[in-house]
């Protein structure tokens, strides 16, 4: 089981550094068309420069107490909570990292997300959906799966990619605006509204797709890593199979969120949700789960 697990995070690392690569791209070519549309390089490279940075920054700093906010997510009271608090401290310690924060969301849907730009600075958030819905041992599957993202550093790596999306798409919207009024001799040239008119449409859309896909190749090893954890691969596949036929659609929390939660709203098998979806099939996840 260690090496399959250690093999999906290599290859996952792997292909992460790929489409973050294509993420500089993006932003490298398209804060390059602004300077040219400007005739000045260093000022197109430098507006890509300051949305990048001020995305970081507000995502390091800020970026998962927004995420807990924006779910509804409040302090899991310790004798309310006790045996949420048990098994988030019992995996935390089977990975042997700090036992994170502990936040209940007031959701009859049954879900979970983790956070953190680092194991030190991290959350667990369940509803009490999933509190209601789950077993212990089911209950010890999901936190061992969203531990585990916190162990591999994917809280980080998918803030990181918010980031990334957010300046891409900001800059494709400046792109197109100055390719309209900008300076310089291409002020009345309609290639280049073209082009800026389809860099406003075309590159949020590859950015998000390239954001899905740095989630989507990380959820089979955190699964992998939930049973080595729990050393019990039922309580991973049981709670799999309870979201699978559980309500979907958190309420009051942005689709935007989706990524985080451990069940997506996208997690059926219709071609347009396998494509927007940053979570494998539910089905696919069991059958892997079972093959350990």
């Amino acid at each position: 089981m260690s090496t399959f697990t250690w093999n999906e995070i290599r290859s996952n690392n792997v292909r992460t550094t790929l489409l973050f690569i294509a993420f500089f791209t993006l932003i490298a070519g398209l804060s390059t068309a602004i300077g040219f549309i400007l005739n000045s390089l260093v000022l197109g490279w430098g507006i890509g420069l300051i949305f990048f940075c001020g995305y970081g920054l507000f995502a390091y700093y800020r970026g998962s107490n927004m995420a807990l906010s924006l779910t509804g997510a409040e302090p899991a009271d310790q004798s309310e909570y006790r045996t949420l608090h048990n098994v988030v401290e019992e995996i935390a310690i089977a990975a042997s990292i700090p036992k994170p924060e502990v936040y209940i969301m007031q959701n009859d849907t049954p879900n979970a997300f983790a956070t953190g730009m680092s194991p030190e600075k991290s959350a667990v958030a369940v509803t009490t959906g999933l509190l209601q819905a789950m077993d212990r041992d089911e209950l010890t599957g999901v936190v061992a799966h969203e531990v585990a993202h916190i162990e591999h550093q994917d809280t980080k790596t998918m803030l990181i990619a918010g980031v990334l999306v957010g300046s891409i798409a900001i800059l494709s919207d400046i792109f197109f605006r100055v390719s309209i009024f900008g300076g310089g001799r291409q002020r009345n040239n309609w290639v280049f509204i073209i082009v800026g008119l389809l860099a406003m449409i075309l590159a949020p859309i590859v950015a998000e797709l390239i954001r899905l896909a740095v989630s989507r190749k990380r959820e089979f090893a955190a699964d992998a890593k939930a049973v080595e954890y729990t050393r019990n691969p039922n309580g991973m596949s049981g709670a799999l199979r309870k979201l699978k036929h559980a309500q979907t659609g958190m309420q009051n929390t942005p689709r935007s969120l989706n990524h985080l939660f451990i069940r997506s709203d996208l997690d059926d098998d219709s071609f347009m949700n396998k494509l927007f979806s940053t979570h494998p099939p539910l089905d696919e996840r069991i059958q892997r789960i079972e093959s350990l």
